[in-house]
């Protein structure tokens, strides 16, 4: 493919990807915005380059130890449910930003913790960006069949970082606040996740079935080869240590890289997003391996002998067969790969250099005097910068130091280093003893040791070949990487353990270590879980929230506060509560130290022991638990009595249901009985009444009797169906037979109506188990309520249809709409219609009751919609085989 022709198309895709950023941004539709998959794909960001293409070069030269960095993350990732949710609640009352401000603020917010963790981070990452940009040049050369022009200036590979710094410090700094949800690019980032899954699958399928046939074919082909059984092995134990601090070494890469920290924590928009990550993560990076060995050993056959990289195998294999097509695919997988990681972590790296080294060591004094407009554009221009200097930097770091090291060994050094960080960050939220001093001291020297030990001798082995210092216990079976990650965590740890036990820490530090470690204590109230004594004056603090927030929001958050607490406005002394809720104002914006400076600028604060501050705290964890637990039996009580609340109205609505419809019974009771009284005293008084007028009497007498029977025998039926004394006579029939039977003695009544029937069949067996008495009874009684209420030359339907293993029937009706608001009350036996024209039809009116009745107890259940024109009554009957 020419350079010009794939220049292009990458510029084209990353167009694509700005589409999808503008568009989920513009809409912020539910899709977009609380959509769990998004936020799962999103955390595949871990796999860069490194998985995309280093991933078969480990597997080529050193067999399965490849699968160490993904088997960490899927053991761990369970854990995820309670770690992330603590962590995930902690990060959100705090407004937290970064894994800088996590750290830093829970051992005393401290500035130069955070500076000296954002500095971890960048030294860690930095080489890692550049891998990423090593891999989108070579990979581009490789495609175009070009080579790497030593003037970065003609290599086009330049110009494509330079379109993906662009893009990074665009979209990345699209709110002043760093703690707000980016979802324009964690959407783009979802879809580039789902993109080179896809790709890497639709690769695998092509070696494993396109060039060789099947599994078997490749690992038989491979067995011939001389490292074949080495390379399916761990080695033995030594091997198995090795692999063994692998999988330790990826676990605290998934919690600590900073990209994971921001696409976990900072990206989360509810925590039960973390149930679907939960599995669907692990589920991405077993797909994602699935075809890794068997294409690192297809590499090994097809160039036996040949001097390639095997961490290329992935663009040279389909090369080697003409196909430009499966070639260019990879190459945009892998491009997402890489432009996903550089994004995330540039975005993260410099909300840290912003908020944590630029910020609170250079700005804060100027942000003093000046205006919100002037303070936003300030920060934002600072994360600008800061995320296409960190992406450059990148470059040159790759350019110039890592240009002939392999992706694994630049990514292994970057997990090492940031794996300093674990012990002050998993201390930070499970031990309250954990502090200050044994934090930096563990950090510091940690760092030291692989600098010493991985940084000097792989980046710049001419003058640091033999460099091995501090490590004078060297384990001679462990890799050097796996020697640096054993000793230096275990100094690292013991050193913050020790300083930890030795040293009292300060009181903040033990404030914020309870509401840490606590934190679902404390969420509910987080600020009320905040110590703070001395003098401080809203006005003023007014007056620094105002310089960041503008005069709008300000006076909307102050609203806020006063309102949650039932504070006056007219207050003008600040407690502990508004001091902290200040801080979290500010935090996103300027990270945590910057924001407890400003404001301990403008307070006065008086110190406070350990001890009193343990007290407070207890005092304050038992009123928060009465609280918690007044707050629910409130609720609780509030539920009761609108549960008793509901329910007296409904026995007050059954009461007065019951009574009119004893009413209306009496009513029907009462008309044939005075009908028949009144003609027999005719008949009785006037004994020359002529013969034929006599017929007509006795007539009437009879046709009243009948009703008077029909309406005590639906009471009594009614209430046998309640009663459960009327078994079911469940029988494999045909319904569509059982309905013809029902309808038959009811034909001529329609015909005199002029009333127009039709049915219509749709099903493919019509046989079901049912009571046919009494469904001819429900048909009877559904169609009788057509006849009377459907006027002249109207028109009934009925519509037979199987769905999801249920017989559905449909009676349609012309028939007048019933009031929407007895929809769910036509059933119900005492019920009676507001809107009831004062003529009412003949008959009980115990009909639809007993309707419900018999198809309750056949397990179905019937419903009443109105239509444009007219009724339809929808009867749901299971259809179950076996019923007796």
């Amino acid at each position: 493919m020419s350079s010009p022709l794939l220049f292009i198309l990458v510029i084209l895709y990353l167009g694509l990807l700005f589409f999808i950023a503008f568009w989920a941004e513009k809409k912020k539709s539910n899709f977009w915005v609380n959509n769990p998959y998004i936020y799962a794909l999103s955390l595949a960001v871990y796999c860069s380059a490194w998985t995309y293409y280093g991933s078969i070069g480990v597997a080529a030269n050193q067999g399965l130890e490849y699968l160490a960095i993904y088997i960490g993350p899927v053991i761990i990732i369970p854990a995820w449910i309670y770690i992330n949710s603590k962590i995930i609640r902690i990060s959100r009352v705090n407004k937290i930003s970064s894994i800088a401000d996590f750290i830093s603020l829970r051992y005393g917010n401290s500035r130069f913790l955070g500076a000296l963790v954002a500095f971890v981070c960048i030294l860690a990452v930095i080489p890692y960006i550049g891998l990423q940009i090593k891999a989108i040049s070579e990979s581009y050369h490789l495609i175009t069949k070009t080579e790497i022009s030593s003037n970065i200036f003609f290599d086009s590979a330049t110009y494509v970082v330079i379109i993906i710094a662009l893009f990074s410090a665009y979209y990345g700094t699209r709110y002043v606040d760093a703690s707000e949800k980016r979802l324009g690019i964690i959407s783009a980032v979802a879809f580039e996740s789902f993109l080179k899954l896809i790709f890497f699958l639709i690769f695998g399928i092509f070696v494993v079935y396109g060039i060789f046939n099947g599994f078997e074919d490749i690992y038989k082909q491979a067995s011939k080869l001389p490292d074949f059984h080495q390379k399916n092995t761990f080695n033995g134990l030594e091997g198995g240590f090795n692999w063994f601090l692998m999988c330790l070494l990826s676990m605290t890469a998934i919690f600590l890289l900073p990209r994971q920290f921001h696409s976990t924590i900072i990206e989360n928009r509810t925590e039960k997003h973390l149930k679907t990550a939960i599995w669907l993560f692990p589920l991405y990076l077993l797909l994602l391996n699935f075809f890794v060995f068997p294409i690192a050993w297809g590499g090994k056959i097809l160039f036996a002998g040949q001097n390639v990289n095997p961490e290329f195998f992935s663009i040279l294999i389909p090369q080697k067969f003409g196909n430009t097509f499966i070639s260019a695919m990879i190459f945009f997988g892998g491009l997402s790969a890489c432009i996903s990681m550089i994004i995330i972590s540039s975005i993260s790296l410099s909300v840290m250099l912003s908020n944590n080294i630029i910020i609170p060591y250079g700005l804060l004094n100027n942000f003093k005097t000046e205006t919100e407009n002037t303070n936003s554009k300030t920060i934002v221009n600072i994360r600008k910068i800061s995320i296409f200097s960190l992406i450059i930097l990148g470059f040159v770091f790759y350019k110039f130091l890592i240009i002939g090291s392999s992706m694994f060994s630049v990514g292994l050094i970057s997990f090492v280093l940031i794996a300093q960080l674990a012990p002050s960050f998993f201390g930070a939220i499970f031990w309250r003893r954990g502090n200050f001093y044994g934090a930096i001291t563990g950090i510091i020297v940690g760092v030291f040791i692989c600098y010493f030990n991985l940084i000097l001798p792989n980046y710049f082995e001419t003058t640091y070949q033999n460099s091995s210092l501090f490590l004078f216990f060297k384990i001679p079976y462990l890799s050097p990487v796996a020697n640096v990650f054993f000793w230096s965590l275990i100094v690292n740890a013991s050193l913050f353990l020790i300083i930890s036990s030795s040293v009292i820490g300060h009181y903040r530090e033990r404030n914020f270590a309870e509401i840490y470690v606590d934190i679902d204590d404390y969420i509910l109230n987080h600020e009320n879980a905040y110590i703070w004594k001395g003098t401080a004056n809203i006005s003023d603090i007014r007056k620094i929230l105002t310089r960041f927030l503008g005069e709008k929001k300000t006076k909307q958050a102050l609203n806020i506060f006063n309102l949650k607490y039932n504070i006056s406005d007219e207050n003008d002394s600040a407690d502990s509560r508004f001091i902290k809720f200040s801080e979290n104002l500010l935090s996103g914006r300027i990270g945590t130290a910057s924001a407890k400076i400003l404001i301990e600028g403008v307070t006065k604060e008086d110190k406070i022991t350990l001890p009193e501050v343990l007290k407070i705290l207890e005092e304050s964890k038992e009123n928060i638990s009465m609280n918690k637990q007044l707050t629910e039996h409130s609720q609780q009580l509030r539920k009761l009595s609108e549960e008793l609340q509901n329910a007296n109205e409904t026995l007050i609505i059954k009461d007065r249901q019951k009574d009119d419809f004893l009413d209306s019974v009496a009513h029907e009771l009462r008309t044939p009985i005075t009908a028949i009284r009144a003609t027999s005293e005719l008949l009785l008084d006037d004994e020359e009444m002529p013969l034929e007028i006599k017929k007509d009497f006795l007539g009437n007498i009879i046709s009243e009797s009948d009703r008077l029977a029909e309406i005590i025998n639906d009471i009594l039926y009614l209430d046998k169906l309640e009663a459960g004394t009327t078994p079911l006579n469940i029988e494999y029939k045909s319904i569509t037979e059982t309905y013809y039977k029902a309808l038959k003695p009811l034909q001529q009544l329609f015909d005199q109506k002029h009333l127009h029937h039709s049915e219509v069949n749709l099903l493919q067996d019509e046989h079901f188990y049912f009571d046919e008495m009494k469904m001819i009874q429900l048909f009877q009684n559904i169609l009788g309520n057509a006849l009377k209420f459907t006027n002249e030359q109207g028109m009934v339907q009925t519509k037979f249809q199987e769905k999801d293993g249920t017989l559905k029937i449909s009676i349609f009706n012309t028939g007048k709409n019933i009031p929407e608001e007895d929809l769910d009350f036509v059933f119900e036996k005492f019920y009676q219609s507001k809107n009831q024209n004062i003529r009412k039809p003949l008959g009980s009116g115990l009909g639809l009751a007993i309707c419900k009745k018999i198809i309750t107890a056949h397990s179905g259940n019937i419903t009443a919609k109105n239509k444009e024109i007219g009724v339809t009554f929808e009867i749901f009957l299971p259809n179950q085989t076996e019923r007796k």
